[in-house]
C-alpha cells in the first residue's frame, strides 16, 4: 500500500500506518527490526521527526518496542479484526509532538514579535513571576511546567490580541492531552535542558522589556527550535547512547 492511498489526515499517520502494513502483509516479524529511521525516512521522503512521531504512534498500538541501542522491533502481530480495534481505540486526531513544535515555532514567533510592541509593565512582572516558578520548580526537581506555561501564555496575553492568546491557550491544551506527546517527553527529567531553555525564556523576555519586535521573534523561534532539537536527540533510537526511557 503506497502513503498516498491511506485514508487518514495527519504525515505521521500515514507513515505509521504503511509501516503496519508492511507488518501485516508479513514482510516483518515477531522479533524482527524495522529498517533505520534514517532509511524509512528516505524511503518515504519524509523527515526523520515524522517517522519518530509514527513510530511512537506504533508503541502506544503495541505494534513494536524500542530496545536500548539497538532500534525498533516488532513486538505483537494482529489479526485484522484486532487491527481494526486497536485503530479505533487510537486518538486518530492526536497531533505528533514535533509537529506541534513546529506550529508554535511559527505561530508564537510572531505573536511574541507583536507582544514587544504591546507589552506593558504588567505584563513583565507577570513574565518575571513565571520565570522565579520555573526556577523554583528546576531548584526543586518538580516535574510541572507551570511557569513554563505561564510564560507562553502570557506573551500571548501581552499582545492585546485575545484571538491570538485563545490560538496558543488551545495548542498548550492539544498538548497537555496528547497521549503521544506525554508518551514522548513525560520521562524527560534531566533538569540541564530545562535550564537551558529557562536561558533561552531570559533571552526572549529581554528583548520584551526592550520592546524589541525581532529580537523577541528571533529569541522565541531559536527558543522553539532548542526545545525541538533536543527532543530529537534525547529520542534518537538510531543513536548507540540512546537509552530508549522516551518510549517506555
Amino acid at each position: 500500500m503506497t502513503i498516498a492511498t491511506i485514508p487518514t489526515t495527519r504525515l505521521y499517520q500515514k507513515i505509521g500506518l504503511a509501516l503496519q502494513e508492511r507488518i501485516k502483509a508479513g514482510e516483518f516479524k515477531i522479533g524482527d527490526r524495522l529498517p533505520p529511521e534514517r532509511d524509512i525516512a528516505e524511503a518515504m521522503q519524509v523527515s526523520r521527526s515524522v517517522v519518530r512521531e509514527a513510530i511512537v504512534m506504533l508503541e502506544l498500538k503495541g505494534l513494536v518496542n524500542v530496545r536500548k541501542g539497538s532500534g525498533v522491533y516488532v513486538d505483537k502481530l494482529f489479526s485484522a479484526n484486532q487491527l481494526h480495534s486497536v485503530n479505533s481505540s487510537c486518538e486518530i486526531s492526536d497531533i505528533g509532538p514535533f509537529e506541534l513544535i513546529q506550529a508554535r515555532q511559527v505561530l508564537e514567533s510572531q505573536i511574541a514579535s507583536f507582544a514587544a510592541m504591546n507589552v506593558t509593565k504588567n505584563d513583565i512582572s507577570k513574565l518575571r513571576e513565571a520565570l522565579d516558578t520555573e526556577l523554583i520548580q528546576l531548584e526543586t526537581g518538580n516535574s510541572d511546567y507551570d511557569g513554563d506555561k505561564m510564560f507562553h501564555l502570557t506573551i500571548a496575553e501581552a499582545s492585546q490580541n485575545s484571538v491570538l492568546s485563545d490560538i496558543v491557550r488551545d495548542l498548550w491544551l492539544r498538548r497537555e492531552q496528547s497521549p503521544m506527546w506525554r508518551h514522548l517527553h513525560s520521562r524527560i527529567t534531566d533538569v540541564s535542558y530545562r535550564t537551558a531553555w529557562l536561558e533561552d525564556h531570559e533571552v526572549i523576555l529581554r528583548a520584551l522589556k526592550r520592546k524589541d519586535p525581532e529580537a523577541a521573534r528571533k529569541a522565541m523561534w531559536d527558543h522553539l527550535e532548542n526545545v525541538k532539537q533536543t527532543l530529537l536527540e534525547l529520542s534518537d533510537i538510531d543513536d548507540p547512547l540512546f537509552d530508549g526511557f522516551l518510549f517506555r
